[in-house]
């Protein structure tokens, strides 16, 4: 894999830059920086060398989205960033070429045109038409097939941005842990995690599954789940996973009526769950049983939040962060709202990698690689 480290000549070069730009947005603003962040050395890194740097990105799934208020949020971060309204075409070139060595260009989001998620070759050779060289530098959608991740490589030299170059060398580390090992996975939908799971017990001591995806687990155990979110997931191959000794479970649940908020909430049993009731967190018995193994674990994974952290269930999520945060282990974590309850408890400096990807991070562990790593090759 090719790095921007080994491009020799940058400078008044346009170079086409996917970035992570796909941040929360609340009420017209950006909400958490973190990817923003990241995003930042290989811009300044091209920036210093005089590069023409056109970022592109998309912010949300519906394609309707407009990275606007990205804009005014990076261009805090990046002193005179300019942004186009639209992603190809006349005006983007014509905004591409007015760019100066060293300056910044943000052009609208990517999934308004739908060649990007269905990878069209004519908006790949539309996007690699403003450029002369492609960076990489979007891991959180590195396992997507889409224009901006597998198409443009097929048109521009390519290469990896700092930020998938970290992302890469720090999961593979996860991928030969130090001994003993701990794995967390939460969240929802077993059909995605079912890989990484199978891959984690080969490789972890203990491989802990919480979250909504825990209730996939008891239902094939014959365990009440009541109006809990459940995937339908084949219920044989969860009990195989189930007999692996390493893999562990909840002890109990924070439940609530269907639809009820945190205040309504009780500690139940796993055998306790009412008909009328959901499972929205894990108790404070599973968080203590976590806690006993994370102070033994001298490698740790982490990705996915133990209850339905979006909905305001988040103590355990949250006491677990502190947990990990303090146990002087090799930490490496990420995942949408498992990063947003490490900076809602300010311990992001005490986790050793946080990474910018979701599933991009899952997929890598399980299978090594990624289809936008693939395409730099």
């Amino acid at each position: 894999m090719r790095t921007v480290r080994s491009i020799k000549k940058l400078e008044g070069i346009p170079v086409l830059v996917r970035a992570a730009l796909n941040v929360p947005i609340e009420s017209g603003k950006v909400s958490g920086s973190f990817r923003l962040k990241q995003a930042l050395p290989t811009i300044e890194y091209l920036r210093e060398r005089h590069a023409r740097v056109v970022l592109i990105g998309h912010i949300g799934d519906q394609g309707t989205e407009s990275l606007e208020p990205v804009y005014q949020a990076l261009k805090k971060m990046v002193p005179g960033l300019q942004f186009c309204p639209v992603t190809t075409g006349p005006a983007a070139r014509a905004a591409v070429r007015a760019l100066s060595p060293g300056g910044v260009l943000m052009l609208e989001n990517l999934r308004r045109d739908v060649g990007e998620k269905k990878n069209t070759k004519s908006f790949a050779a539309a996007l690699a038409d403003l450029a002369d060289i492609f960076v990489q530098d979007s891991f959180d959608v590195c396992h997507r097939a889409h224009a901006s991740v597998v198409g443009v490589p097929e048109y521009l030299p390519s290469y990896a941005g700092l930020l998938v170059e970290t992302e890469v060398k720090e999961l593979k580390k996860a991928l030969k842990p130090k001994k003993p090992s701990l794995a967390i996975i939460g969240g929802a939908k077993f059909a995605t995690k079912e890989p990484v799971l199978k891959k984690l017990l080969s490789v972890y001591d203990r491989v802990y599954v919480g979250g909504a995806l825990a209730n996939d687990f008891a239902v094939a155990e014959g365990l009440p789940v009541g109006k809990s979110l459940v995937s339908g997931a084949n219920r044989s191959e969860i009990r195989a996973l189930v007999s692996n000794r390493k893999l562990s479970l909840p002890l109990d649940y924070v439940v609530a009526p269907h639809g009820g908020t945190r205040e309504q909430g009780r500690i139940a049993a796993v055998r306790d769950v009412q008909a009328s009731e959901a499972i929205l967190d894990n108790g404070p018995k599973t968080v203590a049983m976590l806690s006993e193994r994370v102070a033994k674990a001298k490698t740790i994974v982490w990705n996915g939040p133990l209850g339905n952290y979006e909905n305001g269930f988040t103590t355990a999520t949250e006491d677990l962060a502190k947990v990990i945060a303090s146990s002087g282990a090799h930490s490496i974590v990420g995942g949408g709202d498992t990063v947003a309850a490490i900076e809602k408890v300010r311990v992001s400096n005490k986790f050793s990698f946080i990474s910018t990807g979701g599933g991009a991070m899952l997929d890598f562990l399980s299978k090594g690689t990624l289809p936008g790593i693939e395409a730099l090759r």
